[in-house]
């Protein structure tokens, strides 16, 4: 699928989404429960369940992610009241059902594991979800200080985990959450728990391969004041041939300890998940009977969700109305508009349309109790009369409405004439809007079946030789003052040095944090993840920064591949994490990454000069080989151009220089940095280039195996309306022995002719030297008195 599908499923105040590859999120009211990100591309975040054959080792996941093990076979099916999903891996059958507690705020999940093999199995169930436990808006601010105040404990009699968020004032609210597991059939061990997040995943690695469950490790039984903390309960069972064993988690809400105590004893009945799920059913026979739906009309509506909740070009307009918008957020103001919140925007201009537009308002008040809150903008496109009948029309059908009381209300609707709107306000909500529905152009089904136009991809790779090998030198361990077997100090304390062999992490991310008097700056770690922004280092990100001390993702990477083998890796410890060592030396207003594998050493070079607002990055490459390379040198840039990616994405606007190569890239809706224009460049010819994550990656891709480096070149892609990215391909051929450098800048400028002018003042070679040596002279000055 192009864009994930999606479920809602609510009993009025606990709501949880899921899609057809199994993430999504869960929610009590205002509050988060587990931690989600909107990425159309990736859709990688939620509460997973890991299942791991105990003799063969093999590890799936009850959806497809987050393993995204290729399955025998996949089915997924959606209802009204439950979410069920079917897979079949070597021999056993899983059957995941996801339910909603009509009498509680609390989802459970019954996976049905089956052995339709020959011996018996012995199977491991793994749970884990991220704990927010508060407003997803304060949680995506700062994620690490939100996660300080969440406290843990294991309740053993009922094999449930507590958590509860210490409240900063006396008007906090409390609440708890709990986390069961109850198992039908032959059970073995005690029950294994964990709440510390950094001893689940391990340092460096990810929800798709954590250390707890691909390293065999049992759980720590950790809990108390975990710095980052989740829910994973484990239960190991044992399955004869043809049999079928039951194993229910269950996640509750509660206001007090007391509570959260009472759901742990109740959602530790293994009937427990039979009770709910009559419940559930028969509750969504009422409520669809209150609404006056029928399944076929609840479906067509959960679809258009899907579109609102994961933007979806083929809801909005083309990109290059998308491109026409040259107004801020803040323009929807005078409208009572916020912008905050999805805006589903629907034209009417006759009056026997109406019939849809009431259609479209029971949707919303539909959508508005499964808990997905949004903007319905009514636009009367009719023109300027003297009796408004159609405007009288529809004023009478909003305030029949079930939301009536949330006119001109946040998650409520809003009718608006656009006679007396100016253009480029129009085209400012055309381009905000996540779905726009045109009443004139047929029915509300027909349009939610359009497709997006997608373009022809470039051509598979294929390699000419098979994957080599070659001797690495070994490196040579600096002499470091204050070593502590990662990393020490040298020049007499101008630089730090971190070594990292094979398997190596430091205990958390080594940064550092360099910047000039342009207001201009980036941090890196001693992987390479880091961010860049321009004048406000939260309002202006130019790249996502993650703020996970664990995973601790990168935003932007250089990728190399071997042109005669296919081989892909990074030149950075990730995201393609190597044998060889690497050297990391972060100094005075500079770092630099060393790494020599694949008979190339590479040496890479990152600075910000004294002024001008650009990141250059030097990399260095020289053939250690008796052979002729050619390689092929890729930098991938995810764009934010504001505080969060998932936000700003839909709004971002890009453009491929045909000339040079060069990408820019604006994002008009980012209020007070609307005007600003982000480059990303080169100083070599470039020979591809493209604007879309989601060509860049695939869909459920990994920035480890990233789908466009498996084709012979990047696609071209730019415009409005993808998911954002700024990257761009040189190749190069290396003699024996010969060294080459390549220059990259990733900056801002007011406008685009300000971009145009930094680029020309530092691409030369020269410039970048002056430029380096006026930042070690600069620091040496200041850190040297």
């Amino acid at each position: 699928l192009e864009t994930p599908r999606t479920q809602l499923l609510s009993n009025g105040t606990y709501n949880v989404m899921i899609t057809t590859a199994g993430a999504g999120y869960s929610a009590c009211g205002p509050n988060a429960v587990t931690r989600w990100r909107e990425d159309v591309t990736k859709d990688n975040w939620g509460t997973f369940i890991y299942l791991r054959d105990v003799r063969s080792a093999t590890v799936w996941s009850a959806g497809h992610q987050p393993v995204q093990r290729r399955p025998q076979s996949y089915e997924v099916a959606f209802s009204e009241d439950k979410a069920d999903f079917w897979r079949s891996d070597a021999g056993i059958v899983t059957h995941l059902e996801v339910v909603i507690s009509a009498e509680d705020n609390a989802e459970v999940r019954r996976v049905s594991v089956t052995n339709n093999s020959v011996r018996t199995r012995e199977i491991e169930l793994t749970t884990y979800a991220e704990i927010v436990l508060a407003p997803p808006q304060a949680d995506a601010a700062h994620p690490a200080f939100s996660n300080l105040f969440i406290e843990t404990e294991f309740f053993a009699t009922e094999n449930a985990l507590l958590a509860h968020r210490r409240r900063r004032s006396s008007e906090d609210k409390q609440i708890w959450a709990v986390h069961a597991v109850v198992a039908e059939g032959d059970t073995l061990g005690a029950v294994q728990y964990e709440t510390d997040r950094g001893r689940f995943l391990g340092r460096g690695h990810t929800p798709a391969d954590p250390v707890a469950v691909m390293e065999e490790r049992p759980l720590s039984n950790t809990v108390g004041a975990v710095l980052d903390p989740v829910f994973s309960l484990r239960r190991r069972v044992r399955i004869p041939p043809n049999e079928t064993a039951r194993v229910t988690f269950s996640t509750a809400i509660a206001n007090t300890r007391e509570e959260a105590m009472m759901l742990a004893d109740k959602y530790h009945d293994p009937s427990i998940f039979e009770r709910e799920s009559r419940l559930a059913w028969t509750k969504a026979q009422v409520e669809m009977s209150h609404l006056k739906l029928d399944a076929e009309e609840a479906h067509l509506f959960q679809r258009l969700a899907a579109r609102i909740i994961y933007s979806d070009p083929s809801l909005r307009p083309r990109p290059h109305v998308l491109g026409l918008n040259t107004k801020a957020q803040s323009s929807l103001w005078p409208y009572a508009i916020s912008g905050d919140l999805p805006i589903l925007l629907v034209r009417i201009n006759r009056l026997e349309d109406l019939s849809m537009v009431r259609k479209i308002l029971r949707g919303h008040e539909y959508l508005h109790y499964k808990g997905l809150k949004i903007d319905c903008v009514i636009l009367n496109d009719h023109p300027a009369g003297y009796i408004q009948e159609l405007q009288k029309e529809l004023e009478a059908l909003v305030r029949t409405s079930g939301l009536q009381g949330l006119q001109d209300k946040p998650g409520g609707i809003f009718l608006r004439r656009a006679d007396i709107m100016p253009e480029a306000d129009r085209i400012l909500l055309h381009a905000v809007a996540r779905v726009v529905i045109v009443t004139e152009r047929g029915l509300l089904e027909d349009q939610l079946e359009r497709l997006a136009i997608e373009e022809p991809l470039p051509a598979p790779f294929v390699p000419r030789l098979a994957s080599q090998t070659y001797p690495e030198p070994t490196v040579a361990l600096p002499e470091l003052s204050f070593f502590n077997g990662l990393g020490g100090f040298n020049q007499g304390g101008r630089e730090y040095v971190i070594v990292l062999g094979e398997d190596q992490w430091t205990p958390a991310p080594w940064a550092n944090i360099i910047a000039n008097q342009s207001s201009f700056g980036f941090q890196v770690t001693e992987t390479g993840a880091g961010y860049t922004w321009s004048v406000n280092s939260r309002e202006n990100r130019l790249t996502p920064w993650s703020n996970d001390a664990v995973s601790d993702p990168p935003g932007e990477i250089i990728y190399l591949r071997d042109e005669d083998t296919g081989t892909v890796w990074s030149t950075t410890p990730a995201p393609i994490r190597e044998a060889e060592p690497y050297t990391i030396r972060h100094g005075q207003g500079y770092s630099v990454f060393e790494h020599t594998s694949h008979g190339i050493s590479q040496e890479l070079l990152l600075f910000v000069p004294l002024e001008g607002s650009v990141k250059i990055t030097l990399l260095r490459l020289r053939n250690r080989t008796d052979r002729k390379r050619r390689l092929t040198i890729t930098l991938f840039n995810e764009l934010v151009l504001g505080t969060q990616r998932s936000t700003s994405a839909p709004y971002i606007i890009t453009e491929i220089d045909s000339q040079t190569g060069t990408v820019f890239a604006r994002n008009p809706f980012n209020n007070e940095f609307a005007h600003r224009v982000a480059f990303v460049t080169t100083n070599e010819k470039v020979s591809s280039a493209t604007c879309d994550r989601k060509e860049f990656l695939g869909r459920n891709g990994t920035l480890s195996m990233p789908a466009a480096l498996r084709r012979v070149s990047l696609a071209g892609r730019d415009g409005a309306g993808l998911d954002p990215c700024a990257s761009i391909q040189v190749t190069i051929e290396l003699a024996p022995r010969e060294a080459r450098e390549i220059v990259f800048l990733l900056g801002e400028g007011d406008s685009k002719q300000e971009a145009q002018e930094l680029i020309s003042r530092f691409t030369p070679r020269s410039a970048i030297n002056e430029a380096f040596e006026a930042v070690l002279s600069y620091w040496d000055e200041t850190l040297g008195t």
